[in-house]
């Protein structure tokens, strides 16, 4: 494991980095070098999914990042169109040729598509139990989609991977998955710099002498949150990266927290219901 990234343990005893590099729409050389500039600066959790068009990209960049492939975590997802069961079956073994890998790390339901989630689910549950990957998890599940799943799931996700920032803070959704030992992670951590320039973040960030990205990763660390924060700069990656070097009090966590304003950039998932 890379020195000063802290990991989460997930329900199954399997360590997962807090921080990681979020592969949404990037595409051919722009992805492979994105993922390639992060494992150089110490990355080691890269997302992905089938949806993104880029897992062959990423799995060259690790191939040739000359590390241990125990050393890396990575993450993809079924798509929409391929979910049921014996299609994400076949989904998984194509994003597996795609990354050129030996097994995935963390495999998820990529959205609760309706009528599909089920099938979806007691497929990755077979997966799981034929060793292929070594954790499975959802996305955008919010608490009914998570409650429905506890009617047929022979065991809960290990992450539930969701839109997350302090002006979405999903506190309810947050601390049931707590209560279930569900490893909260964020995409879009940043509201995609939407909401950087809110006065009370900048001035929190002045005090920390840090960007207001980093007090924003940070806070997410800070409380136990995995992120995957979106960049193809590699300064942006290593300022991101640099969120690791401080922590925040506990004071000025609890005032990030009251930014909430229930503001969206991504689809709202209950459209899904």
């Amino acid at each position: 494991m890379t020195t000063n990234q802290p990991y989460t343990i997930l329900s199954n005893g399997v360590a997962m980095p807090l921080l990681g590099l979020g592969a949404w729409d990037m595409y051919g050389r722009e992805a492979e070098q994105a993922a390639s500039d992060a494992l150089e600066i110490g990355y080691r959790l890269i997302d992905t999914a089938s949806m993104y068009g880029n897992e062959k990209e990423i799995g060259e960049a690790i191939g040739r990042s000359g590390l241990p492939r125990n050393e890396i975590f990575l993450t993809t997802k079924v798509n929409n169109a391929d979910q049921g069961f014996d299609s994400t079956l076949r989904a998984f073994e194509e994003s597996l040729k795609k990354l050129s890998l030996d097994y995935i790390d963390l495999y998820l339901v990529h959205w609760p598509v309706k009528n599909k989630r089920k099938q979806t689910w007691l497929a990755l549950e077979r997966l799981y139990a034929e060793k292929k990957l070594r954790a499975i998890g959802v996305a955008n599940y919010l608490l009914p989609f998570l409650n429905e799943l506890s009617q047929y799931a022979s065991m809960d996700p290990m992450v539930n991977q969701v839109e997350f920032t302090p002006w979405l803070f999903q506190k309810k959704l947050w601390d049931h998955c707590k209560e279930r030992k569900i490893q909260l992670q964020s995409y879009t951590p940043l509201a995609r710099g939407k909401k950087l320039d809110d006065r009370r973040l900048l001035k929190i960030a002045e005090k920390y002498k840090r960007s207001p990205a980093q007090i924003v990763l940070r806070w997410n660390i800070d409380q136990g949150i995995s992120a995957i924060p979106k960049s193809s700069s590699k300064k942006r990656l290593q300022e991101n990266f640099d969120s690791l070097n401080f922590t925040l009090s506990g004071e000025d966590i609890l005032t990030i927290c009251s930014f909430d304003e229930n503001f969206r950039v991504c689809d709202d998932p209950m459209i899904m219901l």
